[in-house]
């Protein structure tokens, strides 16, 4: 198997991404999996109909998920592992957020995402909001996020782990 050197989950779509990631944690699955395998499972799940007509008539707008895995499958190959290609950062919003909590002068642990959903919840995400570093919009939508990542990774989990750094 093949490790990649770059952070490729970060061209991953949030589907196919929350796909590999619950199939590559399943406690039955001995071994690791690769891209090809993923892509043999998505096949394998799709009705008979509905696969002679996408190969024929290919009429998605937006890509699929088989289309994804191809594309990934061409650039990595085959054998790459599919846990390279789940997501584990947080949104350039939720970032910037994470990085006011950081540098907090007033911390004195490292923060972990419990730390930073009390301090959304006590008024940083409208601080950030009305200092210009955050859109107003994006309020409920950070908690939706630091929700998601809490019950993926666990409320001790240190939120610097979780900085996308662009």
């Amino acid at each position: 198997m093949i490790r990649n050197p770059i952070d490729a989950s970060v061209y991953v779509s949030p589907q196919l991404s929350n796909f590999i990631e619950r199939w590559t944690n399943d406690p039955d699955v001995e071994q690791p999996i690769t891209l090809a395998q993923v892509r043999a499972y998505l096949i394998g799940l799709l009705p008979e109909s509905f696969k002679e007509t996408e190969r024929m008539h290919h009429f998605d707008i937006s890509e699929s998920i088989i289309d994804e895995l191809d594309a990934l499958i061409a650039e990595y190959g085959q054998s790459a592992l599919a846990s390279d290609f789940t997501q584990t950062s947080a949104s350039e919003a939720l970032s910037r957020v994470i990085e006011s909590v950081i540098n907090d002068e007033n911390q004195e642990n490292p923060p972990t995402l419990q730390t930073v959903k009390q301090d959304m919840i006590s008024g940083l995400v409208a601080r950030l909001i009305g200092e210009g570093i955050l859109d107003e919009d994006e309020d409920e939508s950070l908690q939706a996020e630091i929700e998601a990542l809490i019950d993926r990774f666990g409320s001790d989990s240190l939120a610097e782990s979780f900085l996308r750094y662009e």
